[in-house]
Protein backbone atom coordinates (compact mmCIF):
# COMPACT_ATOMS: atom_id res chain seq x y z
CA UNK A 1 0.00 0.00 0.00
CA UNK A 2 1.48 3.32 -0.72
CA UNK A 3 0.61 6.87 0.62
CA UNK A 4 0.26 9.71 -0.60
CA UNK A 5 2.26 12.38 0.64
CA UNK A 6 1.77 16.12 0.19
CA UNK A 7 4.76 18.43 1.41
CA UNK A 8 4.12 21.62 3.33
CA UNK A 9 6.46 24.52 2.50
CA UNK A 10 6.98 25.70 5.84
CA UNK A 11 9.94 27.73 7.43
CA UNK A 12 12.84 26.41 8.75
CA UNK A 13 13.41 28.26 12.13
CA UNK A 14 11.64 27.80 15.09
CA UNK A 15 12.32 31.63 16.28
CA UNK A 16 10.14 34.33 15.68
CA UNK A 17 11.23 36.50 13.08
CA UNK A 18 11.56 39.94 12.18
CA UNK A 19 7.81 40.36 11.19
CA UNK A 20 6.65 38.57 14.17
CA UNK A 21 5.43 35.13 12.34
CA UNK A 22 6.10 32.16 13.97
CA UNK A 23 8.86 29.82 12.31
CA UNK A 24 8.89 26.20 12.55
CA UNK A 25 12.41 24.21 12.89
CA UNK A 26 11.77 21.89 10.17
CA UNK A 27 9.98 20.86 7.25
CA UNK A 28 6.46 19.29 7.70
CA UNK A 29 5.24 16.09 5.69
CA UNK A 30 1.27 15.87 5.85
CA UNK A 31 0.85 11.89 6.31
CA UNK A 32 -1.01 9.33 7.92
CA UNK A 33 1.28 7.15 10.21
CA UNK A 34 -0.39 4.33 12.47
CA UNK A 35 0.53 5.47 16.15
CA UNK A 36 -0.24 4.37 19.58
CA UNK A 37 -0.40 7.01 22.22
CA UNK A 38 -0.22 6.45 26.15
CA UNK A 39 -0.09 8.62 28.90
CA UNK A 40 -2.61 9.82 31.68
CA UNK A 41 -5.63 12.58 31.00
CA UNK A 42 -6.00 15.65 33.78
CA UNK A 43 -7.57 13.18 35.86
CA UNK A 44 -4.22 10.93 36.34
CA UNK A 45 -6.40 8.34 34.53
CA UNK A 46 -4.31 6.17 32.10
CA UNK A 47 -5.42 6.21 28.66
CA UNK A 48 -3.91 4.06 25.52
CA UNK A 49 -4.90 4.82 22.17
CA UNK A 50 -4.76 3.82 18.51
CA UNK A 51 -4.81 7.17 16.15
CA UNK A 52 -2.89 8.58 12.91
CA UNK A 53 -0.79 11.03 12.50
CA UNK A 54 -1.88 14.35 10.55
CA UNK A 55 1.44 15.74 9.76
CA UNK A 56 5.26 14.46 10.84
CA UNK A 57 8.11 16.34 10.91
CA UNK A 58 11.93 15.79 12.72
CA UNK A 59 10.65 16.96 16.27
CA UNK A 60 7.36 15.55 16.35
CA UNK A 61 4.29 14.78 14.83
CA UNK A 62 0.26 16.79 14.96
CA UNK A 63 -2.33 14.13 15.68
CA UNK A 64 -5.82 13.42 16.59
CA UNK A 65 -6.77 12.45 19.96
CA UNK A 66 -10.15 11.49 21.21
CA UNK A 67 -8.11 11.31 25.14
CA UNK A 68 -8.04 14.32 27.31
CA UNK A 69 -4.53 16.12 27.30
CA UNK A 70 -3.45 19.25 28.30
CA UNK A 71 -0.50 21.50 27.18
CA UNK A 72 2.62 20.59 28.87
CA UNK A 73 1.14 16.35 29.47
CA UNK A 74 3.96 13.81 28.74
CA UNK A 75 2.87 10.94 26.34
CA UNK A 76 4.52 8.01 24.76
CA UNK A 77 4.16 7.92 21.28
CA UNK A 78 4.66 4.38 19.59
CA UNK A 79 5.10 4.22 15.93
CA UNK A 80 2.36 1.13 15.06
CA UNK A 81 4.82 -0.33 12.15
CA UNK A 82 8.39 0.16 13.92
CA UNK A 83 7.02 -0.23 17.35
CA UNK A 84 10.11 2.58 17.95
CA UNK A 85 8.93 4.58 21.43
CA UNK A 86 9.36 8.16 22.11
CA UNK A 87 8.28 9.99 24.96
CA UNK A 88 6.44 13.66 23.92
CA UNK A 89 5.33 16.90 25.32
CA UNK A 90 1.85 18.43 24.56
CA UNK A 91 2.72 21.42 22.44
CA UNK A 92 -0.63 22.26 20.89
CA UNK A 93 -4.36 21.72 20.91
CA UNK A 94 -6.09 22.54 18.14
CA UNK A 95 -9.35 22.40 16.21
CA UNK A 96 -12.09 19.82 16.99
CA UNK A 97 -12.29 16.89 14.46
CA UNK A 98 -15.98 15.44 15.41
CA UNK A 99 -14.85 13.51 18.47
CA UNK A 100 -10.94 13.83 18.07
CA UNK A 101 -9.16 16.72 18.57
CA UNK A 102 -5.43 17.84 16.80
CA UNK A 103 -3.04 17.54 19.24
CA UNK A 104 0.84 18.92 18.31
CA UNK A 105 3.48 16.77 19.86
CA UNK A 106 7.42 17.51 20.63
CA UNK A 107 9.68 15.13 21.32
CA UNK A 108 11.29 15.07 24.37
CA UNK A 109 14.29 13.94 22.92
CA UNK A 110 15.52 14.29 19.40
CA UNK A 111 15.09 11.65 17.52
CA UNK A 112 15.74 12.37 13.91
CA UNK A 113 15.01 8.84 12.70
CA UNK A 114 11.96 8.07 14.24
CA UNK A 115 9.37 8.56 11.23
CA UNK A 116 12.05 6.48 8.97
CA UNK A 117 11.33 9.47 6.42
CA UNK A 118 14.21 12.08 4.68
CA UNK A 119 12.27 15.11 5.29
CA UNK A 120 13.02 18.00 3.00
CA UNK A 121 15.91 20.10 2.85
CA UNK A 122 15.61 23.09 5.09
CA UNK A 123 16.40 25.38 2.09
CA UNK A 124 13.22 23.48 -0.08
CA UNK A 125 10.83 25.48 -1.83
CA UNK A 126 8.17 24.71 -4.26
CA UNK A 127 10.51 26.39 -7.31
CA UNK A 128 13.20 24.02 -6.46
CA UNK A 129 13.73 22.05 -9.54
CA UNK A 130 13.16 18.71 -7.23
CA UNK A 131 9.91 20.06 -6.91
CA UNK A 132 8.39 19.60 -10.92
CA UNK A 133 5.78 16.92 -11.19
CA UNK A 134 7.49 14.22 -13.03
CA UNK A 135 4.99 12.72 -16.36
Amino acid sequence: MSLRVYLEIMSSSSTIGSGGASRRRSQRVLVQVGVEIRGQDPLKRKFEESTETVAINAHGALVLLAANVATGDKVILKHVKTQDEQECVVVFLGPVRGPKTEVGLDFCAPKPTFWRVAFPPEDWSPKHPDARGRA
